[in-house]
């Protein structure tokens, strides 16, 4: 908690579950049916989409600060991983794999880019693969841009390392 009873001030970097890496941009008072209601003001800049949080219920839900660096190390390590993808059928596994995405959860989004990541040499992936792939890889890229203070394409630079460090792990 900050001097003001607020977990955020103005100008951090936030993760909402749902949207991934915002900014807060006020803390409004709102009239809303009668009550005067503190909300923090993010803007998602790649959604174009302003969203208004109470302050009271930021914590309950999942808004969160940046990840530490400990935690993008274990996010990190877990894409030089081995894929995990398990044997059921794809509508579950594409149901599991959006869940891990929207829970906002760094190791889980690591996870979903880890196993649904295709080298050269691998089959292609089908449309809707490709379109949670990106969805997280773009997710991860956005808050270790944001850690590391760098841009997103240089974030997914970062990222495909670690995913070529397993690749070339599994080939030999």
């Amino acid at each position: 908690m900050s001097k003001n009873g607020l977990d955020f001030q103005v100008g951090d970097h936030v993760v909402y579950p749902a949207h991934g890496v915002g900014q807060v941009q006020a803390v409004e008072t709102q009239d809303v049916a009668g009550l005067s209601l503190e909300v923090y003001v993010i803007t998602f800049d790649h959604e174009k989409m302003t969203l208004r949080v109470p302050t009271g219920k930021a914590r309950s839900s999942g808004l969160r600060s940046l990840a530490e660096g400990d935690v993008v190390s274990q996010a990190l390590n877990t894409l030089k991983g081995r894929a995990r993808v398990k044997r059921t059928m794809w509508s579950r596994r594409a149901q599991e794999y959006e869940a891990k995405i929207n829970s906002g959860d760094l190791i889980s989004i690591a996870e979903v880019v880890r196993d649904l990541h295709r080298a050269e040499n691998q089959p292609e992936q089908s449309y809707s693969e490709r379109q949670l792939y990106e969805s997280a890889l773009d997710r991860m890229a956005r808050e270790v841009a944001a850690i590391e203070q760098i841009d997103r394409d240089a974030a997914i630079v970062m990222l495909n390392k670690s995913l070529l460090v397993k690749a070339a792990s599994a080939a030999a």
